[in-house]
Parts: structure tokens; C-alpha cells; sequence
């Protein structure tokens, strides 16, 4: 269980994170004085840290800067109020990895934190499985890329790792204390994916009720990643092609512009030249990204590396729930005779579901063609009637890992989240079971 620092010194708002932190699985320790955290705490024993800005004795910034100035590079998330994101700023150029505005959901919190620290069971940077001669070769090139502060594009099949790729880099170069900001270009509407990039004045549009830093500055000094870069909105394209050249952001309704220092790093899961003769990526930017191409290989040609990837998983999840899982015979031979269409992902995720159903220590294949194992002939009804037992099972469970967090088991199980909704009318699955 990973822990994490509160400093704030109002009661109950660490309070309020703290049990939210427990509920993600996290073990939360709660200071309301910074000066007493550097006096008492060993912070580097802490997997993040979540401070407020304004506090009474030392404020976020200076505490921030005390850390640094330890040596201590420890993920920092700075909470701030309503007229002090100029000082989240200054917070991020000092080191902290995010900021999240006051008043702010968990769900917001939770999104914030799982951008910093990959889920538990997932890969977090560095922890690269490399067993096969193709992910060895890839390694050495990216320990070699990483040295410099050129622009990388990683292209690949969903599923094949390329934020986690990202992450390495970025934790292997000489920016690795600076802010890794990332941006999911396909998940975010063009309207606002420019206001996320570049940010925006009070009063530049229609509910800009204040200013919002871009993720441009917010990345100053560090990395930016354009997560699915291919689905960018045509026009939107030509002012990124701008601030990467100029080296220089205009926020929205802003008046003039502002000086960035940046390393971008770019994701495609398709053929970026294809879509340039397509018309719908400009062949400027193209050049511009792919100065060095990287291409992950999809996990069905790296067959060496399946089997010590679900060794990683099941310690990541053995670590997590207490037990001690381990492969069977049958359950190896599944893993390698499978496509993978999913990559790495659906492995992670296959290995996920397969612990949290799983009812013994030797994990078993999971049941295919809607029957089970040591299931007697002729009883269709009886295999029925398990399967939907398994699968109530199977989400009740995820929802107590995820502590209720609906979208969360929705990706870890591969599904909508309509489908939990439905699925949860369906079972008459209660919140009060969840939380049991």
C-alpha cells in the first residue's frame, strides 16, 4: 500500500482527503504544520505528497522549495484557491508535478493522482519488462533518446505501453524534477482541447469566469505529452505548430505571448504519414514531431516478455491484496497461445480480473465458450448460473478495489460504464455492499 502526505492546515479538508485516500487504497498520513513534516518526517519514504498553498507558518511554495533543496523529488500535488494560480505556477516551476483549484470533486482528485501514480497493479515508469531481444534493443534506444531534449514520437498498437515509454524518458533525462504534464488529445473536444493546451484570460469566453494556466506553462521546464496526437482537430493544429516552433503560448483572450520551455513527446496508434496524404494532419507538424520515431512492437511480437508480464501483474496485485498468487500450467499455455489483439493493456487487465475472481492461490484460465472448468456435461443452466454468479462477483470486487469509482472499473474491466450501471440494477448490487 502506497503512502501519501497530507499537509493542510485546516482540519477538514485533510480529513476529507484522507479518507478519500483510503478508500483508493492509499495509506494517508496527515500534517497540518510543514515546519513539523521537515522536522519529524523522512519524506522520502512517501510516494506523494499533497499539499495546500496557503498555510500559516510556510506556505506551499516555500515548503516546496525546502523539499527540493533536500534533494527530495518526491511527486508534489499543490492545492490552491481562487486567486492564487499564479502561485500554482511558480509551484510547478519549482518542481511540484500538478495542481488541483479549490473546491475540487474526488473524482478530481483521484484523476490527478492516477496521472502521477500509475494504478498499483500497472506499470509505473521504470517498471519496463524487457525480456524478449526486441524490447532490449528498444531499451537502449530509449535510455539514448532520453539524454537529450529531442522531440519523440511513439507510435504503436493501443495497448503497447507508450505513456508508460513516455514516462521513462522523461524520468531519464536531466528534466526528470520537472513537471510530466500530459494531455489525452482524443478525449477532449477541439474547443477545449485549445484552452487546455494554451489556457485562457477571465472573460476570453463564455463561463471563463477566471484565468486557467495551459498545460504549455503548466509543462515549463518539462515534458509534455500529446497522448492519440493523430486526433487533434485540424485547424488546432496550426497553433501547436506555432508554440513548438516559437518556443511561446497566447492564451485565449490573452495579450501577449508567453515565453515556454518545453519537451514534447507525441503518441499515435496510427500511421501519422498516412493521415497527412489523408488531408487531415499537416505534413509540417509531422516533420516537426517525428525528429525521432519510435515504434513499440505489439505484445504478440514479443512473446518472450507475456509470461514475465504476468508474473510482474500478479506481484504488483499479490502485493496489494495480501495473498500470494502464482500460475498454473494451463493458465501459461492460455496466456501464450493468445493474440493479444489488446496488447499489454488487456493482458494487465485479464490478469486483474482473473486475481480478484479468483478463489485459490493458483490461478486458472479464465472460461471460455460459456463453460467452466471441472463443470459436469449436460448442465447449460448450472454453467449459467455460475458465470453470472462470477460476474456479480467480479464487479462487486472491483468496485471495492476502486473504492465505488465506477469509470476506474469500468476501464479495469474493459467495459462502458453504462454497462456497470446496468449490470448493477441488474445484480441489485447496493452501495452498501460495495462498501462492505
Amino acid at each position: 500500500m502506497r503512502s501519501v502526505l497530507i499537509v493542510d492546515d485546516e482540519a477538514d479538508m485533510a480529513l476529507a482527503i484522507q479518507e478519500s485516500l483510503k478508500r483508493f487504497g492509499f495509506k494517508p498520513t496527515v500534517y497540518n504544520n510543514p515546519v513539523d513534516v521537515l522536522n519529524e518526517l523522512n519524506i522520502s519514504d512517501f510516494s506523494l505528497i499533497i499539499t495546500d498553498m496557503k498555510m500559516p507558518k510556510m506556505n506551499g511554495i516555500e515548503f516546496l522549495h525546502e523539499i527540493r533543496k533536500r534533494g527530495i523529488f518526491v511527486p508534489v500535488i499543490v492545492i490552491t484557491g481562487y486567486g492564487t494560480v499564479e502561485n500554482a505556477v511558480d509551484a510547478m516551476k519549482l518542481g511540484a508535478t500538478d495542481y488541483i483549484m479549490k473546491p475540487f470533486s474526488l473524482d478530481s482528485l483521484r484523476g490527478v493522482i492516477d496521472r502521477i501514480l500509475p494504478a498499483e497493479f500497472g506499470q509505473g515508469a521504470g517498471d519496463i519488462v524487457a525480456e524478449s531481444q526486441v524490447m532490449k534493443n528498444l531499451m537502449a534506444v530509449v535510455r539514448e533518446v532520453a539524454k537529450s531534449d529531442i522531440t519523440v514520437l511513439l507510435s504503436g498498437e493501443s495497448g503497447t505501453g507508450k505513456e508508460v515509454i513516455a514516462r521513462v524518458i522523461h524520468k531519464s533525462s536531466l528534466r526528470a524534477d520537472k513537471p510530466f504534464v500530459a494531455i489525452n488529445c482524443a478525449a477532449i473536444s477541439e474547443s477545449l482541447l485549445e484552452a487546455e493546451l494554451f489556457g485562457h484570460e477571465k472573460g476570453a469566453f463564455t463561463g471563463a469566469i477566471d484565468r486557467r494556466i495551459g498545460k504549455f506553462e503548466l509543462a515549463d521546464k518539462g515534458t509534455l505529452l500529446l497522448d492519440e496526437v493523430s486526433e487533434m482537430a485540424f485547424p488546432l493544429q496550426a497553433k501547436f505548430l506555432r508554440a513548438i516552433q516559437e518556443r511561446e503560448v497566447d492564451r485565449i483572450g490573452g495579450r501577449s505571448p508567453i515565453p515556454v520551455d518545453v519537451r514534447i513527446i507525441a503518441t499515435t496508434n496510427k500511421d501519422l504519414l498516412s493521415e497527412v496524404k489523408k488531408g487531415r494532419f499537416r505534413e509540417d507538424l509531422y516533420y516537426r514531431l517525428n525528429v525521432f520515431p519510435i515504434k513499440l512492437p505489439p505484445l504478440r511480437e514479443r512473446r518472450e516478455d507475456i509470461i514475465p508480464l504476468a508474473e510482474f501483474f500478479i506481484r504488483k496485485l499479490s502485493q496489494k491484496m495480501g495473498k500470494v498468487f502464482n500460475i498454473s500450467g494451463d493458465f501459461e499455455s492460455y496466456l501464450l497461445k493468445n493474440e493479444w489483439e489488446g496488447n499489454v493493456r488487456e493482458l494487465e487487465n485479464l490478469i486483474y480480473r482473473t486475481t480478484v475472481i479468483s478463489k485459490a492461490e493458483t490461478l486458472l484460465p479464465p472460461i471460455e465458450g460459456g463453460g467452466a472448468q471441472g463443470q459436469e456435461a449436460g448442465r447449460p443452466n448450472a454453467a449459467a448460473g455460475r458465470m453470472k454468479d462470477m460476474e456479480r462477483d467480479l464487479i462487486v470486487n472491483t468496485l471495492k478495489e476502486t473504492g465505488g469509482n465506477r469509470t476506474r472499473t469500468a476501464q479495469l474491466l474493459g467495459v462502458s460504464v453504462r454497462t456497470i450501471r446496468n449490470k448493477l440494477k441488474e445484480y441489485d448490487i447496493s452501495e452498501e455492499e460495495i462498501k462492505r
